[in-house]
């Protein structure tokens, strides 16, 4: 394939949602596997909508995803400006072109003349569709039924105008999707679209197909909500003679539960992010948790979104970036949406964890530990990692599962208590005490040996010593193997928590 060049637009309007990164996820792949380009462009014409930190954050987001962009702003401007409001003095220019050539013409209906048309539609039971069947029934104030004078008359006056698109009438317009294949449509159901806006800033529709030519973009891969605009993009590229690149639209993220796209709402709702990092609305001061934040690793993060939607077509889950830019293939992706869910997300995450080294596991939690001002050697907490990873999602989570290797517990577990810290158990653990004190070596493996031959010697059951012991060096019953942890905190800590359970209890 030569010279593939895509390119993810995303609108600077707020936070990047997942779906949006799935979308640059896969222009990302599509490109690398074929020696491609991927570009950023910011699609900034709806200035009412405008949000000033959005466009860093989509940046900062994909960044953090390792999918960075290989041309876009302040980065590789072969094609530049990459910003649409940079561009907006180009797109007049193909407006006018077209409304030349006799496939646009300007509109002067006002807001409540068009909103009067679609009030009386809706009293006779109808939809108001500005095209074919009413654009040059004189009802309609356009140039298609005004006079060249009249037109330039209403321009020179200062009237404002929008440029609407002139949608073919009587054709079955047959397209080509490389994801759902042959798509037909009938053009007198499609409306004449606004290209340009009385603000004089195109629309979405026209600095799109303009932006897409000039920048040689030779594959738009976007998402499902495009696919009614498509009839529109594939008539614009005949109207200006241009050879249309190919079009991919990708399945809606689902929600995890009910029907309907996945939203905000639905991860404020079941306690899980989707936006890649945390963001803060700076004109309410909302904050939306990220999956950086929360305790996601990036490429946990990358290989979950890349499985919505796509499949390899083998049993395999895990896979590196590497990996799935060698295997992708838009052939893959699927029509239906891909139902999100947050479970699987956690399964993704506890296995790149248990991937990683206990090194670099370590440095990780070292974070968290100097966050509370907890000052031990890296190799100790390699030992302490390697111990309770397994158990863990998060390396949030390894403070919960392993602060008994820091610090002696400051309470305990009541339910455990009453059920196992009975009346002669002071006496049994003082007894333990004198034992663990006469062990020479406090290996694990020697340890659990001689205590074990102590508690067959005195014949009585270990759940009487084991528990007890448990709790006291704990403070609850869980925790990796209980002679394991003896080991790590040493003899003389063992007695004295022991000691203070004893006391305490």
């Amino acid at each position: 394939m030569e010279n593939v060049r895509v390119r993810f637009a995303p609108s600077p309007t707020g936070p990047l949602h997942i779906g949006g990164v799935r979308t640059a996820l896969f222009n990302y792949l599509f490109a690398k596997k074929h020696g491609g380009t991927f570009v950023l462009r910011i699609e900034d014409t709806d200035q009412n909508r405008y949000v000033a930190n959005a466009e860093q954050y989509i940046i900062d987001a994909l960044n953090w995803c390792n999918i960075p962009f290989d041309e876009g702003p302040n980065k590789n401007e072969k094609f530049g400006p990459y910003r649409q409001s940079e561009r907006k003095d180009l797109y007049k220019k193909y407006a006018d072109t077209l409304i030349e050539k006799g496939w646009a013409y300007y509109a002067f209906d006002t807001s409540e003349q068009l909103d009067f048309h679609r009030k009386e539609h809706e009293e006779k039971g109808k939809t108001f569709i500005y095209n074919w069947h009413n654009r040059e029934k004189g009802r309609l104030v356009n140039s298609l039924v005004l006079s060249d004078e009249e037109t330039q008359k209403k321009i020179n006056a200062g009237d404002n105008y929008v440029i609407r698109f002139k949608t073919p009438q009587d054709e079955t317009l047959i397209m080509s999707d490389e994801i759902r294949g042959t798509i037909k449509i009938d053009t007198n159901t499609l409306d004449d679209k606004v290209l340009f806006k009385a603000d004089g800033m195109p629309t979405y529709h026209l600095a799109n197909i303009v932006d897409d030519h000039l920048m040689e973009i030779s594959h738009v891969i976007r998402g499902e909500e495009w696919l009614p605009s498509m009839p529109l993009h594939v008539l614009l590229y005949r109207a200006f003679d241009w050879e249309s690149p190919k079009f991919a639209h990708l399945p809606l993220i689902l929600k995890p539960v009910g029907k309907g796209k996945l939203s905000k709402r639905d991860g404020d709702k079941l306690g899980f992010p989707v936006f890649p990092l945390v963001y803060t609305n700076q004109q309410t001061g909302d904050v939306s948790r990220g999956y950086k934040e929360d305790g996601y690793f990036s490429d946990a993060f990358i290989n979950m979104l890349a499985l919505l939607g796509w499949n390899p077509g083998t049993e395999q889950e895990l896979f590196s970036l590497k990996e799935l830019t060698q295997v992708f293939d838009l052939k893959r992706v699927s029509k239906s949406g891909a139902k999100f869910s947050p479970e699987k997300t956690n399964w993704f995450n506890q296995q790149y964890m248990q991937s990683k080294t206990d090194s670099e596991l370590a440095d990780l939690f070292l974070q968290i530990l100097e966050e509370k001002q907890i000052k031990v050697e890296k190799s100790y907490i390699q030992k302490v990692v390697s111990l309770i990873k397994e158990r863990a999602v998060f390396v949030v989570d390894f403070w919960n599962l392993s602060d008994f290797f820091f610090e002696a517990p400051s309470e305990y577990d009541v339910k455990a208590l009453k059920k196992n810290w009975k009346e002669g158990t002071p006496d049994l653990m003082n007894e333990l005490v004198t034992v663990i004190k006469n062990i020479q070596d406090f290996s694990s493996v020697n340890t659990e040996k001689e205590i074990k031959e102590w508690i067959t010697k005195k014949e009585i059951g270990f759940g009487k010593v084991m528990q007890p012991l448990r709790l006291s060096l704990v403070g609850k019953l869980a925790g990796p193997h209980l002679f394991d942890i003896m080991e790590m905190i040493g003899k003389e800590e063992t007695i004295h928590r022991i000691k203070k359970a004893i006391k305490e209890l």
